[in-house]
């Protein structure tokens, strides 16, 4: 099942984490294959949204903070946009817009930054937003000062976090069909408590100058591809920091662990689809034979046939809905 590990460095001011998504995303690449209008999504489209949703877990797990994080990548190739959805129950969701051939084995740049215009950005949704609360956000571009392109995600997100939160940060993400994984290493404050989104500040040291973390981070660094898809957690630590001392907070998997849940669901395509009135439904089912209603977010299907619909019609008006299901 799905699993989130999250570890401290004894002595040290350096955290990690590292997840395993399988039966989660698992469902997320179901749903979407089994839409009959879109169908799966292009293999190398389906591991950049493992990806960020792996990545989105980490960041997420490593926050105090009571609400969503959406992790977003506008591209100007021919994915042009790419969303992960992690809310702090750990519950995920991934969706992405493509507009154009992506061939077998695209890279990152090509999908999503071709031109050099494609952007990165981090949003912090609270829960319950005060009056005239509005959510965090930050934004980098897809290349570094220097205006070279990252080949990666992982490049994108360790440039995102220090050019925005000035942490050390060290990713290495893997995604294929049947496994999505990333390994994340942070910089602590030595003082204080960093919350990202949270704009509260620790006494740190200069960035790149903890010796600590070069290290850690350059074990982290040696992490194959190949290795964090197909060995458990146990071994991965082990392998990597046998000579540190770790502490190990209790693994989140099952109920509290990571899982699929989006907000689209029959009930709520039905109160949809009353709040468009008889004569709209009515006029659907006699062109077509059913309505059938997709998920923009996640791609499951619902399909209204006469007799269902007549039951919609039959139960009366309900509170109003969105006219999108998302």
């Amino acid at each position: 099942m799905s699993e989130l590990h999250k570890f401290l460095f004894d002595g040290l001011p350096v955290r990690g984490a590292i997840v395993r998504l399988t039966d989660a995303w698992a469902e997320v690449q179901q749903r979407r294959a089994g839409n009959s209008d879109t169908g799966a999504y292009p293999a190398p489209v389906s591991a950049l949204l493992g990806e960020m949703l792996a990545a989105g877990l980490l960041m997420q797990s490593s926050i105090k903070f009571n609400g969503a994080l959406i992790l977003q990548v506008q591209g100007d190739g021919p994915v042009k946009l790419a969303v992960a959805e992690l809310q702090p129950d750990l519950a995920l969701r991934a969706t992405a817009t493509v507009r154009g051939a992506v061939p077998d084995g695209a890279g990152f740049a090509a999908m999503v930054n071709a031109g050099g215009a494609g952007r990165c950005a981090i949003t912090l949704d609270p829960a319950e937003r005060l009056p005239g609360q509005q959510p965090y956000q930050g934004v980098v571009p897809l290349h570094s000062v220097e205006g070279e392109k990252f080949q990666n995600l992982a490049q994108a997100l360790q440039f995102y976090m220090l050019q925005s939160e000035q942490l050390d940060t060290t990713l290495v993400l893997a995604a294929n069909e049947r496994v999505a994984a990333g390994l994340l290493v942070q910089r602590m404050p030595l003082k204080g408590a960093a919350n990202l989104g949270a704009g509260q500040e620790g006494e740190r040291d200069a960035i790149g100058a903890n010796e600590d973390y070069n290290r850690i981070a350059h074990l982290a660094a040696s992490l194959t591809r190949e290795e964090l898809l197909t060995l458990d957690v146990d071994t991965i630590l082990h392998r990597l920091f046998w000579e540190e001392g770790l502490l190990r907070f209790v693994p989140q998997e099952g109920a509290s662990g990571p899982r699929f849940a989006c907000r689209c669901s029959r009930s709520r395509v039905g109160a949809m689809l009353r709040n468009l009135g008889a004569e709209e439904v009515q006029s659907i089912v006699a062109e077509q034979g059913q309505i059938e209603v997709g998920c923009e977010f996640c791609g499951q299907q619902y399909h209204f046939d006469a007799v269902d619909a007549a039951q919609l019609l039959a139960a009366g008006p309900q509170p109003p809905s969105s006219s999108a299901v998302q």
